[in-house]
């Protein structure tokens, strides 16, 4: 047999191994969904609201008014604007043909529809701003739409992971020192427990010990029974009631000390632009939750919780929590459950502020903003690569160390920070719309073929670019009636978002879609070792990884341009990976010596190579 027939038939035999990998990743009855480890995800988040409006009838959540009372406004960024649960499950093809495996789905809890100051009020269309944590919101349907959906997904062999927040509740709770929402922050040292309203204060609290690691039992916060230390909170006139369950209503279970600075003690304790901040360090509140959340995965079987704030609650909190609901998880056979933690930073290099909250607050892994950062610096900026070699490096730091950062979700866009391809227009403001779509596309290259879990930002496949994060960021796929919305650039297509986009021609659908199942059919891109080979230091170019298969060792290699230059280099791999063949991109057949591979790559390029041993 020749050599070329020989690489023909391995060629045709990989297509077949992807097929077949990709039928069982399809719900398939070969393979049982939560037998699926996490790692091997391919991730789609949306806010509810944002997705597509499958019922009219619920728009206004059941409220009679006008958008003040409602929250809903189709011509708002900052109303409901109409998606809904049942939009979502009429979707479904759409989502599972671009390869996702999981859905993130933003908070679905009943929220207080409408917050904010006199003339800056704006909706809970997001989620996450909680009255009832035990209900769905009827913006986006009922609990029995929430089921048919979780069936339906069942049937595809897709898993859910359900948005939670711990941190705050919506802003009920109010100062009477501070008409407003907009409270400085009082610190525990000038506002101690023991005494009312500041130094000078009237004692309270007798024999409360504080909220350190050493205090935190029930015993000692039997003792907190006066929640006016800081500020004299609250309940306004018709909203004594508002919270479920009803514990949550008294004022003795929050910090109520003012806005967060984001800084020091504040980061924990302070309300976040105003919501009710919860005194997580409260066994009472620790309990609490459990029993919430617990209840959504005895109720609902759902596969995982994305954690919302993760970083502004107490670590003690979660090495309770994390562990209970895993223990929850396994005993509704839910093995597998996927616990990830929103933990923000803007900086690549700050894997350690990541890894923290997997050592010292045990949650078993957290969104990787360091990855984002990464890829926003050295494919929307011009970083050199060894920014990426350095992430990687920086693995280790996590507990477990590569296994955990394995199955932490990655991603580029988000609800929050924006767009990837708004970000390339802010960092190029001269950029062509030609060579912004190139880059994105470099981007979502990185993101489905290098270690971590992908997590696919909804409206991102349609070339999405906003003008900005929050609201601006958020934008629907179904037509939008908002100006703004109306205003904004779309890459790869000529349309507006006055449209409808579920369009699985669109050059990033199709692209996302084709390496999605890429992903799903090699275990060695979802599951298996990554060793950096090559990266560019202090300027754009090369950057290249081995990835290995976990069974059979085999080595794939995954290489990247991110300059607007060709590139031709040599890569170093394994001494027996000798033949290799073309996933995506370009690939020499041979390597080039025993330890080297050439690759070519042209202007924002990349390249999967499977390779196959000598031996």
């Amino acid at each position: 047999m020749t050599s070329t027939v020989a690489r023909a038939l391995w060629s045709a035999a990989l297509a077949l191994l992807a097929s077949a990998a990709a039928v069982a990743a399809s719900g398939s009855p070969v393979e049982d969904i939560r037998a699926r480890a996490p790692e091997r995800e391919v991730i789609y988040f949306m806010l509810p609201d944002r997705f597509e409006n499958g019922d009219l009838n619920n728009d206004r959540g059941g409220l009679a008014g006008d958008r003040l009372r409602t929250g809903f406004d189709p011509t708002s960024k900052g109303f409901y604007n109409g998606g809904d649960l049942k939009g979502l499950l009429s979707r479904l093809d759409y989502i599972q043909g671009l390869g996702a495996t999981a859905i993130w789905l933003g908070p679905i809890y009943k929220n207080k529809p409408v917050q904010g100051d006199a003339g800056q009020e704006s909706a809970g269309y997001h989620g996450y701003w909680i009255t009832d944590f035990t209900a769905v919101d009827p913006h986006f349907g009922t609990e029995e739409d929430l089921h048919r959906l979780i069936a339906a997904l069942r049937a595809r062999g897709m898993k859910i992971y359900l948005d939670i927040i711990t941190n705050h509740t919506a802003d009920v709770i109010a100062y009477r020192e501070c008409p407003t929402s907009e409270c400085p922050y009082r610190a525990r040292a000038d506002y101690p427990y023991s005494r009312r309203g500041g130094l000078n204060g009237a004692p309270i609290n007798e024999g409360f010990a504080g909220d350190g690691p050493r205090h935190q039992t029930a015993e000692n916060f039997s003792k907190l029974t006066r929640a006016d230390f800081a500020y004299t909170p609250f309940l306004p006139r018709g909203e004594e009631n508002i919270k479920v369950p009803s514990w949550l209503n008294d004022p003795i279970w929050y910090h109520n000390r003012g806005n967060t600075t984001f800084s020091g003690e504040s980061n924990d304790m302070g309300d976040f632009v105003g919501l009710d901040d919860l005194m997580t360090e409260n066994p009472r509140v620790v309990q609490g939750f459990i029993d919430i959340f617990g209840g959504w995965i005895d109720r609902f079987g759902v596969d995982g919780f994305r954690i919302d704030t993760a970083k502004h609650v107490n670590e003690e909190f979660w090495r309770a929590f994390a562990p209970a609901m895993l223990d929850r998880a396994k005993l509704r056979g839910i093995p597998n459950f996927h616990i990830f933690g929103e933990v923000y930073t803007d900086s690549p290099a700050d894997v350690s502020l990541l890894a923290r909250y997997t050592r010292s607050a045990r949650l078993p892994t957290v969104l990787d903003f360091a990855f984002a950062a990464a890829v926003r610096e050295t494919v929307a900026g011009n970083a050199g690569t060894e920014v990426l070699a350095r992430l990687f490096a920086d693995d280790v730091l996590y507990e477990g160390g590569a296994a955990t950062a394995l199955r932490s979700p990655t991603f580029i866009s988000n609800h929050d920070f924006g767009r990837f391809a708004h970000l390339i227009f802010k960092r190029r403001p001269d950029v062509t719309r030609d060579e912004a779509l190139e880059r994105v596309k470099l981007a979502h290259a990185m993101l489905l073929t290098l270690r971590g879990v992908p997590t696919l930002y909804s409206g991102d496949e349609q070339g999405f670019v906003g003008q900005g994060g929050d609201q601006s960021a958020r934008q629907p796929l179904f037509a939008s009636q908002v100006a703004e919305y109306q205003a904004q650039p779309i890459l790869g297509t000529n349309a507006t978002h006055a449209q409808a986009h579920f369009n699985p021609e669109h050059p990033l659908y199709t692209l996302i879609a084709r390496l999605s199942k890429l992903r799903t059919a090699h275990p060695a891109l979802h599951s298996g070792r990554q060793e950096t080979r090559r990266y560019t230091e202090g300027k754009p170019g090369i950057f290249a990884v081995s990835r290995f298969d976990p069974i059979d060792g085999r080595e794939y290699v995954v290489a990247f341009n991110t300059s607007a230059e060709p590139i031709v280099t040599a890569v170093q791999v394994e001494t027996s990976s000798m033949e290799f063949a073309a996933l995506e991109g370009r690939c020499e057949a041979r390597a080039s010596a025993p330890g080297s591979l050439k690759m070519s790559l042209p202007a924002f390029g990349f390249a999967v190579c499977a390779g196959r041993s000598s031996k």
